[in-house]
């Protein structure tokens, strides 16, 4: 019997114990924004690096930052000259809030049929734990054919603040030829996805005041410029009658689709109807000239996340606000910067404002778009990812952002790859969000033939 097939077979026979694993670890509520959870994201950590010590990684080893733990740990292949594959993940997880909507408690991990519902059950501990069965099921089969490294970190859902500083400080220490990044997903349960190309992100927050504290609206509405107002007709003149964003500039360095490009696209075979299920939404709005997924994956956007201004509360109470702030992000695509684009929309922004109100903008945040349809190990992916479904294999650009890609291309020069098993209707970072087992079980035997697929890849 081959490797692989002693490899599958060692994942069938242990499959339970492998979601009982999976399950301890969605247990350990690791919520990394929250300080009342310091503890239970070091639990969440130590428990990975037991796992990891039972598979006998020769280096395991926490490392301490102002906020999270950074988990760090190898496993040498028996065969000199074997390609190194570093597998990144993150154990922390999403706020439960609101609390009242879950149908189960969001730590009690409970699987029901086809179903196991948790927070972190699919984003992302159900894919860690999916990466660490292939690798024990592989090596309870033989050697294995590559070096791996593990990079595990607590703090993806705040923005990885120390990711970058540690992987541009310990460079030697994460050397790899390939990385595995399954923090991903699935266009459907029968459509394998690897994605190539990721949108970048561009964060910034708008506050316009006006008196010094909110004002009667009788007595002196008509008299001063209202905070909210001002800011409704500047964020209503962001855009253009056809969906287009109207920022001066903004499409400047954005890259035409290409013939190809909107053929490979148009390959991912997801319906309006089923958009419109997964949203609510009445109809699908968007850019003209463009179909949804090249809207989602190929175009760059600007969208309102957060207003706020004056009374919200329940009932009636006639003020002039003080202040209204409204937070914005652009999804960007290859070749817009940035810092060049933030300073265009601030421009912008300034030349909507009148002269009878005070403006701040301030940026948050800002990432480069990613596109990795060479990153080295793809064709290993794929026909493992094929070999496993007997499906055609999707290739899609998603439209979300994944800054830890950019990192390690910038300090490691090596392109990730990017898949996973969750599905679009996981319910991620909201309530009841769960995994489709059958899809994990299948996630993982693929991932068992991706490790076994390798021959060379230098």
């Amino acid at each position: 019997m081959t490797q692989l097939n002693e490899s599958l077979k060692y994942f069938s026979e242990h499959t339970d114990d492998f979601l009982r694993q999976y399950q301890e670890l969605v247990r350990i509520p690791s919520v990394s924004t929250d300080p009342e959870h310091k503890a239970d994201i070091r639990a969440a950590c130590e428990f990975l690096a037991a796992k990891l010590r039972s598979l006998g990684a020769q280096h395991v080893e926490i490392f301490p930052t102002n906020i999270h733990p950074i988990l760090f740990a190898e496993i040498h292949a028996e065969k000199e000259g074997a390609p190194t594959v570093l597998i990144y993940g993150h154990y922390d997880v999403q706020p439960v809030n609101p609390i009242e909507e879950w149908h189960t408690p969001p730590f009690e991990a409970r699987i029901d049929g086809d179903y196991m519902t948790a927070r972190g059950a699919s984003d992302m501990k159900g894919q860690v734990m999916a990466s660490l069965a292939a690798v024990e099921s592989v090596l309870a089969a033989g050697p294995l054919p590559v070096n791996l490294k593990f990079l595990y970190e607590g703090e993806e859902e705040i923005g990885s603040p120390s990711l970058e500083s540690f992987i541009s400080t310990h460079k030697e220490l994460l050397a790899c030829d390939v990385i595995l990044n399954p923090d991903s997903g699935m266009l459907s349960k029968d459509q394998p996805t690897i994605v190539y190309g990721l949108r970048g992100l561009l964060y910034f927050e708008i506050r316009v005041d006006g008196p010094k504290a909110d004002l009667h609206s009788g007595i002196f509405g008509g008299v001063v410029a209202n905070p909210a107002n001002v800011l409704a007709d500047i964020i209503a003149r962001l855009h253009n009658p056809d969906g287009s964003v109207a920022v001066p500039g903004f499409y400047d360095r954005v890259l035409p689709l290409t013939p190809a490009e909107k053929q490979r696209i148009a390959s991912v075979q997801v319906e309006p109807e089923t958009l419109l299920k997964l949203t609510g939404s009445p109809e699908l709005y968007g850019e003209a000239g463009y179909t949804p997924l090249e809207r989602t994956g190929a175009r760059p956007t600007l969208d309102v996340n957060g207003l706020y201004s004056g009374f919200i509360g329940e009932g009636s109470k006639t003020i002039i606000p003080a202040y209204a702030k409204a937070k914005i992000s652009c999804r960007l695509v290859p070749e817009q910067n940035p810092d060049e684009l933030f300073e265009l929309i601030q421009a912008y922004i300034t030349s909507l404002t009148p002269s009878a109100v005070r403006l701040t903008i301030f940026k948050h945040s800002g990432g480069s778009a990613y596109l990795a349809d060479d990153a080295p190990g793809i064709e290993q992916l794929a026909k493992a990812l094929g070999d496993t479904w007997n499906k055609p294999l999707s290739y899609k650009r998603e439209g979300g952002s994944v800054p830890v890609t950019a990192t390690m291309l910038k300090h490691l020069g090596v392109k990730s790859l990017l898949t996973g098993f969750g599905l679009p209707d996981d319910r991620i970072h909201s309530p009841n969000e769960h995994q489709h087992l059958p899809t994990w079980k299948l996630g993982v035997q693929a991932l068992i033939r991706f490790l076994l697929n390798f021959d060379n890849v230098h």
